[in-house]
């Protein structure tokens, strides 16, 4: 029980993803064919809610609900990056999903994203095993 407060979140999360409609096939299909902003929008709109609270993070040092301080490690740019986003960005583009809202997908009855949930565990199992030779 003392974990109900994630179960909360998450569902509220899924409720927010499936009434903004970012996990609706043709919505990401619109933002891939560039015939909308939509999508653009809820991006650029989270990525600018990030940037502020890091800010606000940093700036009053606020710590976690443990009373942890809160540490953002430093980030080094990598080509694999690059690599990996495209690779992201096609599976996006194809399956018209991304881990964000797999789940919400699914629970609102498309099923066959299951296909593509097993094939991210398949992705990050197969990223686990490969690690270590890439290139850095």
């Amino acid at each position: 029980m003392k974990n109900i407060k994630y179960l909360i979140a998450g569902i509220f999360f899924g409720i927010i993803l499936v009434k903004s409609q970012v996990i609706s096939w043709f919505r990401i299909q619109e933002m891939f064919q560039l015939t909308s902003f939509h999508m653009y929008g809820v991006i650029g709109t989270a990525v600018i809610t990030g940037i502020i609270s890091v800010q606000i993070i940093k700036r009053f040092n606020i710590k976690t609900i443990a009373g942890e301080p809160i540490s953002i490690a430093p980030k080094t740019f990598d080509k694999g990056q690059i690599i990996g986003g495209l690779i992201f960005g096609i599976g996006w583009a194809i399956t018209g999903a991304c881990p964000g809202p797999l789940f919400a997908q699914i629970n609102i009855g498309f099923a066959v994203v299951a296909v593509t949930l097993l094939f991210a565990i398949a992705g990050t199992w197969m990223y686990g095993v490969l690690k270590d030779k890439l290139p850095h």
